[in-house]
């Protein structure tokens, strides 16, 4: 997965929601709260109702690298169908709401339905691409180069402009980025200066196209 928040094909359409909500509950998660950790043993499929959540690996000394981001119709936890133990933590970034489905029922309902099968497996495969350019980035970008690739990621094009569409602090920037805050604010402060970034109704906005080196 790459940091940026999943793409549209990646969400459930209505009519998979509908066949696939009668085998789960629901549950409401507050900001913050843990819904996976890694390591866990548990099999359960989350479908984000409202609300966000972040996808991140954690080190022992406490350090995260966020992966993705799921809004409503994402959703998460379907590599434990494997039987193996859980490879990423699931964190709510807002309160949120999902439609938890226990594997014994997921596994039936893969079975049963070849569109939601189908819909998963495309969502494995592009998955594992973002998950290689990840890698790519982090082996072979300076901390700059990742930055403006997920500043590009989770930004719009406003006319001549583009705005982040959540707001992100430096820590969410850094995590994403597999880099130290420090850093971050260090490449922040010089795009500012440089008036290639600034802030408006509590988001960042890239005010013209980003330098391709620092």
């Amino acid at each position: 997965m790459s940091s940026a928040d999943e793409g549209p094909d990646d969400r459930l359409p209505q009519s998979l929601l509908d066949a696939i909500a009668p085998r789960g509950h629901t549950r409401s998660f507050p900001a913050h709260a843990i819904l996976i950790n890694e390591g866990d043993t548990t099999d359960s499929l989350y479908i984000v109702l409202s609300g966000r959540v972040k996808v991140y690996a954690s080190s022992d000394d406490g350090r995260e690298l966020v992966l993705t981001e799921y809004g409503p119709g994402g959703y998460f936890g379907e590599l434990s169908i494997d039987g193996e133990r859980r490879s990423a933590s699931i964190k709510a970034i807002e309160a949120c709401t999902c439609r938890v489905v226990q594997g014994s029922e997921l596994r039936q309902f893969l079975a049963e339905s070849p569109d939601f099968a189908f819909h998963l497996t495309r969502k494995l495969i592009r998955m594992v691409r973002r998950l290689t350019e990840q890698v790519r980035s982090i082996a072979l970008q300076d901390v700059y180069g990742r930055m403006v690739r997920v500043l590009t990621e989770l930004s719009e094009p406003v006319g001549d402009e583009r705005v982040l569409r959540h707001k992100l602090t430096q820590k969410d920037i850094a995590d994403r980025v597999g880099s130290s805050r420090e850093m971050v604010n260090r490449v922040m402060k010089e795009l500012t200066a440089g008036g290639y970034v600034g802030q408006r109704d509590g988001r960042m906005v890239i005010l013209k196209k980003l330098p391709a080196s620092w």
